[in-house]
C-alpha cells in the first residue's frame, strides 16, 4: 500500500500473465519502489506500457498496452489511475428545482442504502444509483442527492455490506470478493424497495466504473427496467445476452480508455442496433477512463459536465 498524496486508484479488475513483457522506465528500480520515491504513475513505465496491480498482491507491473482489454476481460488484474482526495465532489453537478430529503434505508434484511428524494407530494420516477469499485462513498451519495434534486427517487445501492475502500488495496479485496449473483439479487431488492414505497412508474439505473458495469448487468437480468446508464463500464456485445433489453441505453465511454476500448464500444453499439434497441453511444475524445469523477485525476470538468447534462436529458426523456 502506498502512502503518498496522490494515491494510486486501480479501478478495473484484470489478471496479469506472468509470461507478458513487463518493462519500466528504469528497469533496475522496480515500479513499487519507483513509485515509493514518489515517480508519477504516467513516468513508471516506459512508452508502450501501462501501470497495473497485480491481482494476487497488488504489486504493481507495467503492460504492454495492446494486451491490457485482453486482460481486463480474463479478469488477470487490476487497471491503475491516480487519484487526489482534494476534490471529492463538484459544483459543475447542479442541483435541480427540488429540494432533497436523505435517508439510511433498509432496502432488504441484508442490505441498506441512501435514499435521495425530493420533498415534495408528486409522483417520481426511480433510479437505482450504482457505486464506483471502491463503494458507496460520499461522491457517490451526493450524486443521488443531487439527480434527485431534477425530480427522481434515487436509491444508491450498497454492493460491498457497509464497506468503503479508502486505500487501493482495500478497494482490490473488496471487488475480487464481490459475487455478481449476489449483485443481482441486491439490486433486484432496491427495485423492489421503490416499488412497494414509492410506486414509481418507471426505474432506471445509472454507475460508474465498476458500477457501469452492473447497471449493465442489472438490465440483463431484469425486465422491469425502463432505462440504462452506463459509465465506462465492462460491456457485454454478445447479441444473444443483449437481446433481453427492451428499453433505452445510454453509453457514456472515453477514447483514451485503454481497458474498454473504442472498438469494444462499438461492438457494443453494432449490437444494440442490430437488435434494434435505443441507445445513445457517447465515446468523448481526448479524455481517459474515470473521467467523470471529480475525485480522480483524470477528470474532465468540460466534459463531465456535458456528460450529466446528457444523462438528465436522457433520464428525462425516458423515465418522465
Amino acid at each position: 500500500m502506498l502512502n503518498t498524496s496522490r494515491i494510486l486508484i486501480p479501478l478495473i479488475a484484470i489478471f496479469i500473465i506472468s509470461s507478458l513483457p513487463i518493462m519500466s522506465i528504469n528497469a533496475e528500480l522496480p515500479p513499487l519502489k519507483q513509485l515509493k520515491q514518489g515517480h508519477h504513475v504516467d513516468v513508471v513505465c516506459a512508452d508502450g506500457f501501462q501501470l497495473v496491480l497485480k491481482q494476487s498482491n497488488g504489486s504493481p507491473k507495467c503492460i504492454k498496452l495492446s494486451s491490457v482489454e485482453k486482460l481486463i476481460q480474463r479478469g488477470w488484474a487490476i487497471h491503475v489511475l491516480t487519484y487526489s482526495d482534494e476534490n471529492n465532489n463538484s459544483e459543475i453537478f447542479t442541483m435541480g428545482k427540488y429540494d432533497v430529503q436523505t435517508d439510511t434505508v433498509n432496502y432488504s434484511e441484508s442490505n441498506s442504502g441512501y435514499l435521495a428524494r425530493p420533498v415534495s407530494d408528486e409522483s417520481f420516477p426511480g433510479v437505482i444509483m450504482i457505486h464506483e469499485w471502491w463503494g458507496l462513498n460520499n461522491n457517490i451519495k451526493d450524486m443521488a442527492k443531487k439527480l434527485a434534486s431534477h425530480g427522481y427517487v434515487v436509491l444508491a445501492v450498497d454492493l460491498y455490506g457497509g464497506h468503503v475502500a479508502t486505500t487501493s488495496e482495500e478497494a482490490r479485496q473488496l471487488v475480487t470478493s464481490f459475487d455478481k449473483d449476489n449483485g443481482v439479487q441486491n439490486m433486484d431488492s432496491a427495485i423492489s424497495y421503490l416499488d412497494d414505497n414509492y410506486s414509481p412508474e418507471s426505474i432506471g439505473s445509472i454507475g460508474w466504473c465498476f458500477g457501469g458495469g452492473q447497471s449493465l448487468n442489472l438490465a440483463l437480468n431484469n425486465p422491469s427496467l425502463n432505462a440504462t446508464v452506463i459509465y465506462y463500464g465492462s460491456l457485454v456485445t454478445d447479441s444473444d445476452s443483449l437481446s433481453v433489453i427492451h428499453w433505452p441505453v445510454l453509453g457514456i465511454f472515453a477514447e483514451l480508455d485503454k481497458g474498454i476500448t473504442t472498438n469494444t464500444v462499438h461492438d457494443f453499439e453494432n449490437s444494440l442496433n442490430q437488435l434494434g434497441i435505443q441507445n445513445e453511444i457517447i465515446i468523448y475524445p481526448g479524455v481517459d477512463h474515470a473521467f467523470a469523477n471529480p475525485s480522480g485525476l483524470n477528470y474532465a470538468p468540460e466534459e463531465s459536465q456535458d456528460a450529466w447534462q446528457k444523462t438528465l436529458e436522457f433520464l428525462d426523456s425516458n423515465l418522465k
